[in-house]
């Protein structure tokens, strides 16, 4: 896992470097999701997601659950913190469902009271989505974190 980890981030990094993530995809719609709050303890944490994908064109809202993980440096306790993504593919060809799945990148975040971050993430089912941050994420506590994150989504019939 670390392996895959270390890819991602070094994929994540090198497309911040190169081009703008969304050069050449499609923007299928956002991923709202609200991230639990917690303590980090210096290498690692482990929060929960609720999210609610909702598609730009057509189709009802699909709802996610998960788990958003960091390796790296992640120090500080947060309160729940909210973070959208619009969400890229190379088609707009999907089936409800469709996002679950494993999604890696980088994440960097600072708080003092009120702060924010950003996460880059790829994943879903073979690799075909891309998570672009279209808001910065809004979070209150005290932490900070440069890490390679990994988020799993669960999709919920509810």
């Amino acid at each position: 896992m670390i392996k895959k980890l270390a890819c991602a981030a070094a994929l994540a990094t090198t497309m911040f470097a190169v081009a703008p993530a969304s050069a050449g995809k499609l923007q299928l719609g956002t991923l709202d999701c609200t991230i639990d709050g917690g303590t980090a303890y210096i290498v690692a944490s482990n929060k929960g997601v609720s999210c609610v994908f909702r598609p730009h064109h057509h189709g009802p809202s699909e709802v996610y659950t998960g788990v958003i993980s960091k390796i790296g440096l992640d120090v500080g306790q947060t309160h729940q913190g909210q973070l959208v993504w619009a969400v890229l593919a190379a088609t707009r060809d999907r089936d409800g469902g469709d996002l679950a799945g494993s999604y890696y990148g980088v994440n960097a975040e600072a708080s003092v009271v009120t702060g924010g971050g950003a996460n880059l993430l790829v994943g879903g089912l073979d690799s075909a989505f891309m998570l672009e941050p279209l808001s910065v994420q809004a979070q209150t506590g005290v932490n900070l974190a440069v890490a390679v994150t990994s988020l799993q989504l669960i999709h919920s019939f509810k």
